[in-house]
């Protein structure tokens, strides 16, 4: 439930507004009407028995508890709103869901210390509240119903804030391995990789705790116990690893280059038939260049072998080859963040590559940019 960056945060569809908070939209998805059921289907059963008087009006009751849940994440979220807004970080929005809740932001320069601040703002804010709780059931205990929904109150925040407070991403205490990682190397992509990591080593931990231990002591693992670990496993093991994939990402952009990842090529002009393509070097593709020097299209190897040899002289070059999109251009030297700006800002697959002189020397495929970025490898 830790707070996610987006550029543009556009309500989606399967939501519900319920309104605005401290100047931040809320919105509710309709994935919670799934955890909401499972509480209720978990829990009436047993406030019919604690107050058989009750009725089917137990369950009821057992909605409620996914209601007070769902406020202690409220909480939880406008905290980290709040906190973000005290360093003037743009807030977006607030999402509750069926696994909980997060919080969006729009972009902004953080620190360790400033991300760690906003980022356990939330559990700290379930803290108060669960030491609320308690202090009004040793004061004022109102005895019943009243007692049974205000110790669910209280056990749902420290529920909340315990689980959120574990050193993993992408929970809210990953943060602090991300932002001790950061301060000693500089990176916060370094310590978003090390957090995502402790993230997984919690889900192993989680599921040693729930299945491992009871059958080592001769017990059968609790079927609902189990049901939430694969909830809650997923959620976690799916969310570290998204982190540390995009971690590794960003890590690898500062040194992509265009040289390293493009196609050796030759320019030949749009005139040129497809057995002045045949004489090129051997392992080089073909870019079609305009009258103005500009690249226009890509010989297709494939619709090139496939003109017979007595027609290459006769055939043009043209007719076997791709379109580039307009502005399909990337320089040889261009790299990191440029050569990504530059690739996300023009659409199109291939790109021509340009040599310091204007000739035409590669062709780029975005294809294999986005391989070598995510895994390392090209393809």
């Amino acid at each position: 439930m830790s707070p996610e960056t987006l550029e543009d945060a556009v309500p989606r569809r399967g939501m519900l507004r319920l309104g605005s908070l401290i100047g931040v939209p809320v919105f509710l998805s309709w994935s919670w009407s799934l955890i909401a059921l499972f509480v209720v289907v978990l829990f009436g059963p047993q406030v019919q028995r604690l107050f058989p008087e009750l009725g089917a009006g137990a369950y009821g009751i057992a909605f409620l508890y996914a209601v007070l849940l769902l406020l202690s994440v409220l909480v939880h979220e406008l905290a980290h709103a709040a906190s973000a807004k005290a360093f003037r970080w743009p807030t977006t929005e607030i999402v509750l869901n069926l696994w909980g809740g997060h919080t969006q932001f729009g972009s902004f320069q953080a620190t360790p210390g400033r991300s760690l601040v906003t980022a356990l703002a939330g559990p700290a804010a379930n803290v108060l509240l669960a030491l609320g709780g308690q202090l009004l059931l040793a004061l004022a205990d109102p005895g019943g119903v009243g007692s049974l929904l205000l110790g669910i109150f209280t056990y749902a925040n420290w529920l909340v804030a315990i689980f959120n407070a574990l050193p993993g991403l992408p929970l809210d205490g990953g943060r602090i391995i991300e932002s001790a990682v950061w301060a000693a190397t500089g990176d916060q992509d370094k310590g978003t990789i090390a957090a995502g990591w402790a993230g997984r080593v919690i889900v192993v931990g989680l599921v040693v705790g729930v299945i491992v231990v009871p059958l080592v002591q001769g017990r059968l693992p609790d079927i609902p116990l189990i049901v939430i670990l694969v909830m809650v496993g997923y959620f976690l093991w799916s969310g570290a690893t998204e982190s540390i994939r995009g971690a590794q990402l960003r890590l690898r952009v500062p040194s992509l280059t265009a040289a390293q990842l493009m196609h050796p090529a030759i320019g030949l002009m749009s005139t040129a038939t497809v057995a002045e393509v045949r004489a090129r070097p051997t392992g080089t593709l073909t870019v079609l260049v305009g009258p103005q020097g500009v690249p226009e299209a890509i010989v297709d190897e494939s619709a090139l072998a496939g003109v017979p040899e007595q027609d290459a002289g006769a055939v043009p070059a043209a007719a076997a080859a791709r379109a580039l999109t307009h502005g399909a251009l990337v320089r040889a030297t261009d790299a990191g963040r440029p050569l990504v700006d530059r690739l996300a800002a023009v659409e199109g697959a291939e790109y021509a590559v340009l040599a310091p002189d204007g000739s035409v020397c590669g062709v780029l495929r975005q294809s294999e940019v986005v391989q070598w970025l995510t895994t390392g490898r090209r393809r």
